[in-house]
């Protein structure tokens, strides 16, 4: 869903988070990797909690890529095991709390009890408000709209959708993001200045900030100094003020 930029708020509405450095964070300390994605997930936690009071209604996070498949076996086994845990300790919480939760990437190669879980978990979630959490798992932004523009192209084919008609707005209702105003402020941690295949599509407006704290040690405070600085952003989103 596209955001109306002609009434962008001052603060960020949609804060999407590329949630880096975990594996160096753990190595620092002599940990192994997975050390690092414990500490990384308690984070979230608090990040999540500070969004009402910052004006944040939309946090969406980076958890696993469809490029993470090439990190080591046992690092992927453990992340796929801790996003397990993750739900059966935080579902409650994350309901109590008034958070709804949202999953988008690609589910097929992820394990039965996992979709099952993620599925329970958005189901259970569904009526909340206060905060809209999206995890993106095994998401990629040029698999999103690759798999995007394959279900465009049926709803063409079976005569549902006339080609002439396809346009941006279009394609964006085939999105796994469908159900999200676009962000208007992606942080990635760890001091990389890349986006990694993350929203794509959805961040042609937004507002980076690439920051050199490790994910674990990202604070509440911190992201509030970053949607703090957001509001002073000029955004004329292609336009020139008279």
């Amino acid at each position: 869903m596209a955001k109306d930029t002609m009434n962008t708020p001052s603060g960020p509405r949609h804060v999407a988070v590329i949630m880096d450095g975990n594996g160096r964070w753990a190595q620092q300390r002599g940990k192994p990797r997975l050390f690092g994605h414990h500490a990384g997930a308690k984070r979230v936690r608090e990040i999540v909690e500070a969004c009402p009071d910052l004006g944040v209604k939309y946090l969406t996070i980076f958890a696993f890529s469809t490029e993470n498949w090439k990190r080591t076996q046992s690092e992927v086994a453990g992340l796929m095991g801790l996003f397990r845990r993750y739900i059966e300790r935080e579902a409650r919480d994350l309901f109590n709390r008034g958070v709804r939760v949202r999953f988008i990437g690609d589910r097929i190669r992820l394990d039965d009890k996992l979709v099952a879980m993620m599925d329970d978990l958005e189901l259970l979630t569904s009526g909340n408000d206060r905060v809209h959490l999206t995890i993106a798992l095994n998401y990629g932004g040029r698999d999103e709209v690759t798999r995007a523009a394959q279900r465009l192209a049926v709803e063409i084919e079976q005569g549902r959708l006339n080609h002439k008609d396809v346009d941006a707005e279009t394609l964006a209702r085939f999105l796994d993001t469908r159900f999200l105003p676009d962000p208007d402020l992606v942080i990635r941690t760890s001091g990389e200045a890349r986006i990694s295949n993350f929203l794509l599509w959805q961040s042609a407006y937004a507002e980076y900030e690439f920051i050199d704290t490790l994910w674990p040690d990202f604070t509440d405070a911190e992201f509030a100094r970053i949607v703090g600085h957001y509001a002073q952003r000029d955004r004329r989103f292609g336009a020139v003020k008279a």
